[in-house]
């Protein structure tokens, strides 16, 4: 896709929309790579879920590769989602480059780090407590260019994660910070991400920068307030070096977005899946294979990536896996920094319990709908007309029918059962009459699982049992 200037180009295997491509120009002329009045080697991509920010941010990456103004790339992200990076990059890069995810233990990090080589432009992706961790050797790194994903999550200025992003941003040539909106619960947040993205916005000092823009108010004189005569000022300055973009302003997006967020199981629940695979493709071999085996064997595989396995001896249920929790608490974070309203679907009552805990611990209100639940209107109603409830739990088998959910237009499946109709009913509680903006659906799904044969069969319309079923005839296991 050509660039309105300079024949500059966007070197992605996709068709930018207009807000990305306009998003890319506007960094690149802050990057000197385009005309433009404002120079600045940091940029914020303030675009919402589901606009687009990180195929928006590899176009940017590629083109100052191309230039030759970077050959180094760090990604620091929330953990669940640095898979996303991974697969983002192998969809969408149209440039060479090599990626890697730092995983595992601190050492083998490091190690990790020390041997990416090559003519090829380097990333390397790493979440930010490893990043805060690792600085030094993330320095000695010398990356050219740091992407702060979910910026966010460094938007208290005095915590490890800040402090480190803050000195390691001051030495890399280029900086890129991606979030939905800077500004959370409050304006102050503003500071210690764009300390981060360009200091000479708001300045180095913290205290300088509060004493100016805000007064200090409630009991003792610690919570800040922004003085109303300096809104103007710093919201010129924030969106000076910043691009914007909201799903409603975004006309030209699809009706529906489908996003996948792989997750990665933990060691020790890995390690009870593949044993359960194992029991499950053995014990078919010992009996009649039909659709309702295959099914039953599978739904345990099921439960477990969803985090809980059940004690057939006591029937009590034992939580084997954070991975989902982990990967819905940061969707969570970015969500409520927008100020949006989100619905979680899942099929487990476990699953809801969990989900509904978190968002106690959160202190974040919600309604609920799952089995046994009477008041079904009523929390509906809530959550339609409730500014203070911001989330929806509900069970796919139960809340899948009859319900409006138009106050959100975000939707996570938590995990999914075998059938269609319910799948598309749970979609269409958000797409529907009364929905003003596009609709974004996250699937979450524990890699190298049966997960991934669910979410594919339902996407493909596929009768799911008779894929197995033909799985196991032709010599596969079916549940591998």
């Amino acid at each position: 896709m050509q660039s309105l200037f300079d024949g500059l180009e966007m070197p992605i295997h996709a068709v930018p929309y207009r807000h990305q491509r306009e998003a890319f120009e506007f960094v690149m002329g802050l990057f000197g790579l385009l005309p433009s009045k404002k120079r600045s080697s940091g940029a914020a991509l303030l675009m919402e879920m589901g606009t687009g920010k990180t195929l928006t941010t590899i176009g940017i990456t590629g083109a100052l590769s191309n230039a030759g103004c970077i050959r180094r790339v760090l990604v620091v992200a929330p953990l669940s989602i640095l898979g996303v990076w991974e697969e983002e990059f192998r969809k969408f890069a149209d440039f060479p480059y090599c990626l890697a995810v730092l995983s595992g233990n601190g050492s083998r990090k490091r190690d990790t780090l020390r041997h990416m080589a090559g003519v090829s432009l380097q990333v390397a992706v790493v979440n930010y407590e490893s990043a805060w961790r690792m600085e030094k050797d993330i320095a000695a790194w010398k990356p050219d260019l740091i992407i702060a994903d979910e910026g966010h999550k460094i938007k208290t200025h005095n915590i490890a994660a800040s402090k480190a992003l803050h000195r390691l941003g001051a030495k890399a040539g280029y900086r890129l910070l991606l979030t939905g909106t800077v500004i959370t619960n409050k304006a102050v947040d503003v500071f210690s991400q764009y300390k981060f993205v360009n200091p000479a916005i708001f300045g180095q000092s913290f205290y300088a920068f509060r004493g100016k823009f805000f007064d200090l108010t409630g009991y003792g004189n610690h919570t800040p307030v922004l003085k109303k005569s300096m809104e103007a000022e710093l919201m010129e300055r924030m969106h000076s070096i910043a691009f914007r973009a909201t799903k409603a302003e975004c006309l030209d997006l699809p009706e529906m977005t489908d996003i996948l967020r792989q997750v990665e199981l933990e060691p020790a629940a890995l390690q009870i899946y593949r044993g359960l695979v194992k029991e499950s493709y053995a014990e078919l071999s010992g009996g009649e294979v039909t659709a309702t085996n295959i099914l039953t064997r599978l739904l345990r595989l099921s439960q477990l990536t969803g985090g809980f396995i059940g004690n057939d001896e006591t029937s009590a249920v034992e939580q084997v896996s954070c991975a989902k929790l982990s990967a819905l608490e940061d969707i969570l974070d970015g969500i409520m920094a927008e100020g949006k309203k989100l619905v979680i679907i899942a099929r487990f009552v476990p699953e809801i319990k969990a989900i509904c805990r978190l968002l106690e611990n959160r202190k974040l209100r919600y309604s609920c709908i799952a089995g046994g639940v009477k008041d079904r209107e009523e929390q509906v109603a809530a959550f339609q007309n409730e500014p203070e409830v911001m989330a929806f739990v509900g069970q796919i088998a139960t809340a899948g029918l009859g319900i409006t959910l138009t106050a959100a237009s975000t939707m996570v499946f938590y995990s999914l059962d075998y059938s269609m109709s319910n799948f598309e009913q749970a979609k269409a509680r958000i797409h529907r009459v009364g929905q003003r903006m596009p609709c974004t659906y996250l699937y979450l799904v524990a890699r190298g699982t049966v997960d991934e044969k669910v979410l594919a069969a339902l996407g493909d319309k596929a009768d799911l049992a008779r894929t197995l079923v033909d799985d196991y005839r032709s010599g596969r296991n079916p549940f591998a």
